[in-house]
């Protein structure tokens, strides 16, 4: 297949050349199993990047909420909530809690958790004497939520929050980096976020002790003794010796990987932005987003399409482009539970329709992202086209 019609990728795994190094060491020492020389140096170095009190590596972020819950003594019944525009898997482990998630509406600045729908969820709760456990605050693509209004909302209801920084490692909000804000940080290293070790995660805490007792729960929860004694059930969780030598070699170039994801984000947006009805997701005063993927949204009625339009014309031309999120409160699966508009807009609902993610992988060549560009103008043109023929159609 020639370049014109090679396969362009959302978010491709991007090696640096480095992995082969620390992999080529854990198979030297036959350390391949959980836990090892890799996993300690892989968790010690991103506490660093990160200023971070601790971290503990697992197999993934959806582990790392699970053990952020257990760790807040998250109970059945409990409620826990949860931003709604993000992936399932945000909000499973409230599930596999037994516990109620509460979904809470975005706001335009940011896509993310609206502090005014936060506060009258908060309220009510407060009223009817059922304050949740924790709040999930998710960092949507790369872009931080309004954390000093969220964080000072759950102080002032004694609520903990949990970050789910899955998305947006490499972003900072006012200086700091993403996942350190709050009582618990997770990070995701899926094979398609920024750095990747094609499947693991890490909680981020500032509590020694609690990183500890997530080890602990992450290992079998196996008890000090020479047999094998086990009195709280644990989880098969860690993170494996080989895969974290892939990480520290990622970890090393995630700064590089950034500025490629924010050099790309720039080219679309300095090459898109003038086409009618198309507005970037914004970057809030403060913050600086790892922009893992380019996000915009379409008005129809300016543009003339739909963006599944556009996502239809992209797939024809074999780029893998995708929808915003579908809002966890219209999922099948958390039919009927609690939501929280902002301001009775249903801004997460409005982002759903009108939202697309752009292929915005750090490997991506620039060949490639022009092939992205003409192909949504084109798909813009035709739509003037026809708009301009249906008026002449008319009169």
């Amino acid at each position: 297949m020639d370049n014109k019609h090679k396969r362009i990728y959302l978010s491709a795994p991007h090696m640096s050349g480095r992995e082969q190094h620390y992999i080529g060491q854990a198979f030297a020492d036959n350390w391949i199993a959980p836990v090892g020389p890799h996993v300690d140096a892989f968790e010690q170095e991103m506490a660093i990047h990160v200023g971070a009190g601790g971290c503990a590596a697992v197999s993934s972020g959806t582990a790392a909420i699970h053990l952020a819950l257990q760790l807040l003594q998250v109970d059945r019944g409990d409620r826990v909530f949860c931003s709604t525009l993000t992936f399932v898997a945000s909000a499973n482990p409230i599930l596999y809690m037994c516990a109620e998630p509460v979904f809470i509406d975005s706001e335009p600045a940011t896509w993310n958790m609206s502090p005014q729908a936060l506060e009258a969820a908060l309220a009510e709760a407060d009223r009817e004497g059922a304050l949740p456990k924790a709040v999930i605050v998710v960092h949507l693509y790369g872009q931080c939520a309004k954390m000093d209004e969220i964080t000072a909302l759950c102080a002032r209801y004694g609520v903990p929050v949990i970050e789910d920084a899955a998305e947006s490692l490499g972003s900072t909000y006012k200086g700091r980096a993403s996942g350190t804000l709050g009582e618990f940080g997770v990070y995701s290293f899926n094979g398609n976020k920024i750095i990747t070790t094609s499947g693991g995660g890490m909680l981020v805490a500032e509590d020694a002790g609690a990183l500890e007792q997530a080890r602990f729960l992450a290992t079998q929860a196996r008890d000090q003794a020479a047999h094998y004694e086990h009195s709280q059930m644990g989880y098969n969780y860690r993170l494996s010796n080989l895969l974290a030598g892939v990480g520290r070699a990622q970890l090393q170039v995630l700064e590089e990987r950034v500025e490629s994801r924010r050099a790309i984000f720039d080219r679309y947006s300095s090459q898109l932005a003038a086409l009618p009805g198309i507005a970037f997701m914004p970057e809030l005063a403060g913050t600086r987003s790892n922009r893992w993927l380019t996000a915009l949204t379409i008005d129809e009625q300016e543009a003339g399409l739909t963006a599944s339009e556009a996502l239809h014309v992209l797939a024809g031309e074999n780029i893998e482009a995708r929808p915003v999120w579908k809002p966890l409160h219209l999922q099948p699966l958390f039919a009927g539970k609690r939501y929280y508009s902002h301001e009775g807009m249903n801004v997460s609902e409005r982002l759903f329709a009108a939202g697309l993610c752009l292929p915005s992988g750090s490997g991506m060549q620039e060949d490639e992202q022009q092939r992205v560009i003409s192909c949504i103008t084109a798909a813009f043109e035709q739509a003037a086209t026809r708009a301009g023929q249906s008026r002449i159609a008319l009169s």
